[in-house]
């Protein structure tokens, strides 16, 4: 497994929001919930769409399209229309910086088609 990478710093992603980063050519999606931060796959199972660019409630990321949610510690969808879960990676926060894990977590969540 590779190190870690940093993908943003704590500025970049407030309380209650999330970020699109690339890491080893993944879309990831990073989330800030209370201050901690969470990092799953950036794309929707149902449909192609970005993560990222939907609310963040609670524990939970919501795709701005159809609505599916998805639990960001585990990656468990927990709404339709999507079926499939995301893969979750490994966070660490140094000082102000975000870490990613580039690989996913094993064992969590289905890879999205390519």
């Amino acid at each position: 497994m590779a190190g870690f990478v940093k993908v943003a710093t704590l500025g970049e992603v407030p309380p209650g929001t999330a970020k699109q980063v690339r890491v080893d050519g993944r879309l990831v999606a990073i989330a800030n919930v209370g201050g901690t931060i969470y990092a799953v796959d950036d794309t929707c199972t149902h449909e192609d769409e970005s993560l990222s660019a939907g609310p963040v409630v609670g524990e939970i990321i919501v795709c701005p399209k159809h609505g599916s949610r998805f639990h960001l510690l585990t990656g468990r969808v927990l709404s339709l229309p999507a079926v499939r879960p995301v893969r979750t990676y490994a966070v660490k926060v140094e000082g102000d910086d975000i870490l990613l894990s580039p690989e996913p977590r094993p064992g969590q969540g289905m890879p999205h088609k390519a």
